[in-house]
């Protein structure tokens, strides 16, 4: 499993687009530091900034349920 889907699919998005990391965090209202570190597959990040980089390309990360792992 890809533990860097949003990260990879931001990263295909703004390529796609034709956008530098600068370009798109300009565009996104974000800091290259978090598109960066997104990109790069930071662990934790905030819902808003992650659907902030998101919603540039049609895209809305929200909260959905996992299979149970508790029986």
């Amino acid at each position: 499993m890809d533990d860097n889907i949003f990260g990879n699919l931001i990263k295909e998005q703004r390529k796609i687009h034709g956008l530098t990391q600068e370009e798109f965090a300009l565009k996104s209202g974000l800091g290259l530091r978090f598109v960066i570190e997104l990109e790069q597959g930071k662990k934790t990040v905030r819902l808003d900034k992650l659907n902030q980089a998101l919603i540039l390309f049609g895209f809305e990360a929200v909260p959905g349920r996992k299979d149970k792992i508790i029986e």
